[in-house]
C-alpha cells in the first residue's frame, strides 16, 4: 500500500508526524494496531445509523495514539456518510461557562462540520443545499410539475419534513430557519441564506438581531447548543446522511478548570450527554470524548470526581489491562507494542522514500536496531510514546537522505549500537521480528 501514497499525502503524513500532530488525511496508509478499539467504535456507528446513539470515552496517555484514533474512525465515518463535527476543548472551548466557552465549543462543531465531499469543514451550506435539491429531484421525479407548481410543492414537502423537527427541544425555530433558507435559496437571495447560515452557526450576539434580520426571536446559546446538536442529527438524516458523529478532543481542559463550581457545571452537561444516549432520548448521533487517564480517574478534580458519573462510567471488577471490555463506556487504549511499532516505521520508511524519489536504505536490522535504541532510553519502559518514537523516527531519515554518505550506526552511533543489542544475539533480535522480515 505504501507505494501507492500520493506525493500530496506523503507530504503531509511525514510533515504533521515530525510537527508531533495527527494529520487529517492519509491515516489508512500508516494504521497499525487498534483493530479491537476501532471494531468497537464501528459498531456504534452501525447503532447510530440504525437510530440509535452513542457516547464513548477514549482515554489514553499522552501521544499513545488517542486523537489518531479519534482522527482515524472521523474519517471512517465521512466515508461511510456521517456527517462529522469535531472540535478540541481548551480553556476558550468548554462545555459550559460564564463567558461563552459552551457556544464557543458548537460554533468549533459546526465550523468543522464534515461529510465525504467536503472532508476539511465548512460542510453546511453544502448540506441544506443537498436538502433542497434532494426534495426538488423526489417532487419532479414523482409529480412531474414545473413552474410556480412545481415550488409549491417543493415548499410544501419542506414544511412536511421540518414538522418532524418541531417537537424537539427548540426544533420549531429550526424548522423555521430551514424554511426561511429554502426561500431565500428559491429567490437567489444570497443575503438571506447568509443570515440563516450566521444564524445556524450561533453567531447572531443577541436574540433582538436575529430577530431584526430573520424574523426568528431566538438563537443559539450556551444553554442550548447541546439541544441544536440533536436536532441537527435528524435534520441530516432527512438531508440523506446516515447520522452525525461527534469528536470532543482534550477533555483535560475541563480537569484543569480551577474553579470547582465551573468544573462540576462542565461535568453535569457531559452527565446529560451520557443520559440522553443511555435513555433514548438522542437519535442519529455519536459522542466520542477524549482525554488521559488522570483526568478522567482523579478523585479530586477529574470525571470520577463527579459521582452520578463516576458511578456510571466506572469499570467492573473482571477488567484488566490484559482483558478489557471493549463494549463499555470507556475505551483505555494501550501503547503499541514493540511489533507493531516496528510495523508503523516500516511503512514511514517507504513513504518517505516514495515522497523524496529514492530507494529506502534502513535495513530490517537498522528498524530494529533504531526501536532497541529508543526502549533502552532512561525511562523509556514508562514514559516513551509512539508520538516521540515517529518523531525521532522521521528525523532520522530525514538525516540518512540529507547525508547519503553516513549510515544509521554513524547518527545512532557505534556505541549505541552496541548497547541497543543488550547482550542478544542477531539471531535473538532476528527471532524476535521475525514475522515483520523485510
Amino acid at each position: 500500500m505504501e507505494n501507492q501514497v500520493p506525493a500530496r499525502i506523503a507530504n503531509i503524513l511525514i510533515n504533521a508526524l515530525k510537527g508531533g500532530v495527527v494529520p487529517r488525511v492519509g491515516l489508512e496508509y500508516i494504521a497499525v494496531g487498534r483493530a479491537r478499539e476501532i471494531e468497537a467504535i464501528l459498531h456504534d456507528i452501525d447503532m447510530i445509523a440504525d437510530g440509535g446513539a452513542s457516547a464513548r470515552f477514549i482515554v489514553g496517555k499522552y501521544g499513545s495514539g488517542k486523537s489518531f484514533l479519534l482522527q482515524t474512525i472521523r474519517n471512517y465515518a465521512t466515508a461511510k456518510g456521517f456527517a462529522v463535527a469535531d472540535a478540541d476543548l481548551s480553556p476558550e472551548r468548554r462545555f459550559s461557562g460564564t463567558k461563552g466557552q459552551g457556544l464557543a465549543t458548537y460554533k468549533e462543531l459546526i465550523q468543522n462540520l464534515s461529510t465525504k465531499s467536503k472532508p476539511d469543514g465548512g460542510a453546511l451550506p453544502l448540506i441544506l443545499e443537498r436538502w433542497i435539491s434532494g426534495i426538488q429531484a423526489a417532487v419532479k421525479s414523482e409529480t412531474g410539475a414545473e413552474d410556480a407548481e412545481f415550488d409549491r410543492l417543493v415548499e410544501a414537502r419542506i414544511y412536511e419534513v421540518t414538522a418532524s423537527l418541531e417537537g424537539m427541544v427548540n426544533g420549531f425555530e429550526f424548522a423555521r430557519a430551514v424554511v426561511i433558507y429554502w426561500q431565500a435559496y428559491n429567490q437567489g437571495d444570497d443575503a438571506m441564506k447568509s443570515n440563516v447560515l450566521k444564524w445556524f452557526r450561533g453567531e447572531y450576539a443577541s436574540r433582538r438581531e436575529a430577530k431584526t434580520e430573520l424574523g426568528i426571536n431566538f438563537i443559539v446559546t450556551d444553554e442550548t447548543w447541546y439541544d441544536f446538536l440533536k436536532i441537527f442529527a435528524v435534520f441530516l438524516v432527512n438531508a440523506g446522511y446516515k447520522g452525525l458523529l461527534v469528536i470532543i478532543d482534550e477533555l483535560v481542559n475541563i480537569f484543569k478548570i480551577p474553579n470547582s463550581i465551573t468544573r462540576q457545571n462542565n461535568y453535569e452537561k457531559i452527565l446529560t450527554i451520557y443520559n440522553d444516549v443511555l435513555q433514548g432520548k438522542a437519535k442519529h448521533i455519536g459522542f466520542l470524548m477524549g482525554g488521559t487517564p488522570q483526568c478522567i480517574e482523579d478523585r479530586y478534580r477529574g470525571i470520577f470526581s463527579y459521582e452520578a458519573l463516576r458511578s456510571r462510567l466506572m469499570e467492573g471488577h473482571f477488567s484488566t489491562d490484559e482483558i478489557r471490555d471493549l463494549q463499555g463506556p470507556i475505551i483505555r487504549l494501550q501503547m503499541l507494542t514493540q511489533e507493531e511499532m516496528y510495523v508503523l516505521i516500516e511503512k514511514l520508511r517507504d513513504i518517505h522514500a516514495r515522497l523524496f524519489g529514492y530507494t529506502p536504505t534502513l535495513t530490517h536490522e537498522d528498524l530494529v536496531y533504531f526501536l532497541t535504541v529508543e526502549y533502552n532510553r532512561v525511562g523509556a519502559d514508562t514514559h516513551i510514546t509512539p508520538r516521540e518514537i515517529i518523531r525521532d523516527f522521521i528525523e532520522l531519515v530525514n538525516i540518512l537522505h540529507q547525508n547519503p554518505d553516513k549510515s544509521a550506526e554513524d547518527i545512532l552511533g557505534g556505541n549505541s549500537f552496541e548497547l541497543a543489542k543488550g547482550g542478544l544475539s542477531d539471531e535473538d533480535i532476528h527471532s524476535e521480528f521475525e514475522e515483520f522480515e523485510v
